[in-house]
């Protein structure tokens, strides 16, 4: 053993270790405390998603205690299939009157002013009235439309109409009407960003080059709004295909649409003969969602490419 050797080993025994440095714990403690703040989110994913939907798929594959596809089965129903049909017919209906007149709504605001009282104004009142629903909605449409609302007394008296004998309200074309109504809305809130990621100088580039109006949008503008567009209309689906509240509300007798199925299943002790069959439902309808949202996220996921 040489001396550098004895004197190397007598200096780190008598020094210790080295002591780590004093960053590196501060930066552990930071991520220990960006943890900790995620813990909230993760307890209300698990409460009110994850667990729910665990119960929803454990109980669609059960009855009367044992597995069991006869819940499943059922679907196959003609009265369920055509409530299925009239969900999803509903849904993209509205759907598209939604994203339509919510986009043209939403270009005609952007063009204004970013800070704008119009912009502001249009940006408030439609983020109250894309969470307008349930009871309150329904009252309001029935008072208005309904069998003795002021709009169809005032027209039946002045123009002759049968408003106040028709009950077009309280079916599928009532629902139509009363959707749109926050439909419409929510697609200005979700499609305004995307209008203005559009940058001027895109255009300003393009006439520069010859370009017509015309031929910005067609070749520029649409491409670029195209994925934005489509992915706010199947949130728009989704939002619809999921609402229940408003549709129980206003439709009182049948089941045309699969919320409302879902409530006569809970509702009553035995339907189809399988205490479960409501749970096989909101399976059908877990399913239909996550592939309409998956495809949302991709092409939200496009979008962001040039977004911002």
């Amino acid at each position: 053993m040489t001396a550098s050797t004895l004197l190397g080993s007598a200096t780190g025994s008598a020094t210790g270790p080295a002591a780590p440095a004093p960053g590196r714990g501060r930066g552990r403690i930071r991520r220990l405390s960006a943890a900790l703040g995620v813990v909230p989110f993760l307890a209300y994913l698990v409460i009110f998603l994850v667990i729910p939907t665990l119960t929803v798929v454990v109980g669609a594959f059960v009855e009367k205690g044992r597995p069991s596809l006869a819940n499943l089965r059922d679907l196959g129903d003609s009265a369920v299939f055509t409530s299925l049909a009239n969900s999803v017919a509903l849904s993209a209906v509205t759907a598209l009157i939604g994203g339509v007149v919510g986009a043209l709504l939403a270009y005609a605001v952007v063009t204004g002013p970013a800070d704008g009282l119009l912009r502001r104004l249009v940006t408030s009142i439609c983020g109250v009235l894309a969470q307008f629903g349930g009871v309150t909605l329904a009252f309001a449409f029935i008072a208005t439309l309904g069998i003795s609302g002021v709009v169809s007394v005032w027209l039946d008296a002045h123009l002759g109409t049968s408003m106040t004998s028709s009950t077009w309200l309280f079916g599928l074309k009532g629902l139509v009407l009363v959707y749109a109504y926050f439909q419409i809305p929510l697609m200005v809130i979700v499609f305004l960003p995307a209008l203005d990621g559009i940058r001027v100088q895109w255009r300003e580039a393009a006439e520069n080059l010859g370009a017509t109006t015309w031929q910005y949008w067609r070749l520029v503008g649409l491409p670029l709004l195209t994925p934005a567009f489509l992915g706010s209309v199947l949130l728009l689906f989704a939002n619809a295909f999921a609402a229940y509240a408003t549709a129980a509300a206003l439709v009182s007798q049948g089941n045309p649409i699969i919320p409302l199925w879902i409530r006569s299943a809970l509702t009553s002790e035995v339907v189809l003969g399988h205490a479960n069959f409501a749970y096989a439902l909101a399976l059908e309808m877990i399913a239909i969602v996550a592939l309409v949202m998956t495809g949302y996220s991709l092409l939200l996921k496009r979008t962001s490419r040039w977004l911002g």
